[in-house]
């Protein structure tokens, strides 16, 4: 069983996942509606998509799901691509790569670094595959040092943490991006929503069947106590 230190919230999810994005943001919202932003972390781990898809993810399929997530929690940050679709970034491990740098620094770096990045992507149309409009978000981080950042991506250290993360990530634990694991043994795969998908993938589009927001309350109040 995965073990998740006392007062943490351990996230298995890709960068470019709407459904994590979603996930990642009502987890920061219900911390801070708490009023437990000091006392709970979020260590955010990876689930890189295109390694276990050997692809990377369609801008079709996420152009589906970006209209469905995006109703959920319209205020997470949301935009259809606006640059060039040549500019759409292919590969998301840079970007989880830098989440794992920060992280040398804290949680609270990595988390914020995450975040930021989400929004930089899927509310900015922001190019995160490339390593300067990464470390551009990360500089908008009040806790993250970029030079640490930067260092770290350039030396490449961070890419064996991304790997060993895919490699617990095969074990059937983690069921996908989101999965939210707390110190009590609690897992959860994309929190509180139930969906399926019509028609084949790229051709089709996603159905949500369930929403249950509240379950992010539970989740953060069960890791608290």
């Amino acid at each position: 069983m995965l073990e998740v230190p006392p007062k943490t919230i351990v996230v298995y999810a890709d960068i470019t996942c709407p459904w994590a994005h979603v996930a990642v943001y009502r987890l920061h919202a219900e911390r801070r509606h708490l009023g437990l932003d000091d006392d709970i972390r979020f260590d955010i781990r990876s689930f890189p998509l295109e390694l276990f898809n050997e692809q990377p993810t369609p801008k079709k399929i996420l152009d589906a799901e970006i209209s469905v997530a995006g109703a959920l929690a319209p205020d997470a940050g949301w935009q259809m691509w606006q640059r060039p679709d040549s500019e759409y970034p292919t590969t998301s491990l840079p970007a989880l790569e830098a989440v794992e740098a920060a992280k040398e620094q804290g949680l609270l770096a990595s988390e914020q670094l995450d975040r930021r990045l989400r929004v930089g992507f899927f509310g900015e149309s922001r190019v995160i595959s490339l390593r300067h409009e990464i470390l551009a978000l990360a500089a908008e981080c009040d806790a993250v040092d970029v030079d640490a950042v930067a260092e770290a991506l350039d030396s490449g250290r961070a890419r064996s943490a991304v790997i060993e993360q895919k490699e617990y990530a095969e074990r059937d634990e983690v069921r996908g991006s989101p999965h939210v694991f707390l110190p009590d043994g609690t897992g959860v795969h994309n929190p509180g929503i139930d969906m399926e998908w019509h028609g084949e993938h790229g051709e089709g589009f996603p159905i949500v069947t369930n929403d249950r927001p509240e379950v992010y309350r539970e989740l953060i109040e069960k890791a608290a106590s």
